[in-house]
């Protein structure tokens, strides 16, 4: 990564680090114009972070995302732009107080991790599969951490209810209980099949690079396990009826287990394996 690339990854860090700052002050009252300015910071964060990624494609001649810090970057984009539908599509201006602080620190720590040098492929990753599997792989993982959100400002918005506490937070309107439980919802379901996919084409890819669909790495073997947490999730809501409370926090449960502790950041920086730079 030359130094020419490195000015667009501090102005998307500051950018998220401003938005983080003012989506915080927008819940003191009388301050929720600040939330407009959060969510503008947020969209100039997003644009300057997907510049940062097209000038390092160009020179990697792909997705520049070899190992777990370079795909960080990735991850920023794609949870800013989900924030951000959820806090101007939907209303939900709380998620920026998860969604900004998130993305700013993974652009932190990819500023720390990344090799300052210019990005060489390996050549089982000049594939046209590369983009395909990880994108849907980390815009899945940036669905399900949302979804952690949406939970936690069912939990808080619940509370205030039953305390009789003014609802409405960050001076905003908040959908219902009930709106934010099917946002949830959409959001783990919508997660569950771009994993469902990520793991479908990465099994092809490797079937194409390394001759066997599977090779139970840890990471794969995470992923599976992964998925089959967020089956039981979503399975549950279906059938068993689990709504509300109960669903918010096993989401935050699952979310936790599986993406801190497991594939995105646990396995990632101890057992990478194949998706860590090891593509031998």
């Amino acid at each position: 990564m030359s130094s020419n690339n490195l000015v667009w990854l501090v102005l998307a860090v500051a950018s998220y680090a401003v938005a983080t700052v003012c989506f915080f002050v927008a819940r003191s009252p009388g301050r929720a114009q600040v939330g407009r300015l959060g969510s503008f910071a947020l969209g100039a964060g997003a644009l300057a972070n997907a510049v940062d990624l097209v000038v390092r494609g160009v020179e990697a001649g792909n997705l520049p995302v070899a190992n777990f810090a370079q795909s960080l970057p990735l991850l920023a984009l794609l949870t800013a732009i989900a924030g951000l539908v959820l806090i101007v599509g939907f209303g939900i201006g709380l998620i920026g107080i998860f969604a900004a602080p998130i993305v700013c620190v993974a652009i932190v720590v990819a500023l720390a991790l990344m090799n300052p040098r210019r990005i060489v492929l390996p050549e089982s990753l000049r594939s046209g599969w590369l983009p395909v599997h990880v994108t849907l792989a980390l815009g899945g993982y940036a669905l399900f951490v949302l979804a952690a959100g949406v939970s936690i400002v069912y939990l808080i918005y619940e509370y205030r209810l039953k305390s009789k506490r003014p609802a409405a937070l960050m001076g905003g309107h908040v959908p219902s209980l009930e709106k934010l439980d099917r946002i949830n919802y959409r959001l783990l379901l919508w997660g569950f099949i771009m994993l469902s996919l990520a793991i479908v084409s990465g099994a092809i890819w490797a079937d194409a690079t390394w001759g066997h669909f599977w090779s139970w790495e840890p990471q794969e073997t995470w992923s599976l396990i992964t998925w089959i947490l967020y089956a039981s999730l979503l399975e549950s809501r279906l059938t068993a009826g689990w709504r509300g409370r109960r669903a918010a926090t096993l989401t935050l449960v699952v979310v936790m287990v599986t993406l801190l502790l497991g594939s995105l950041v646990g396995l990632s920086l101890m057992h990478p394996g194949k998706h860590g730079g090891n593509f031998d």
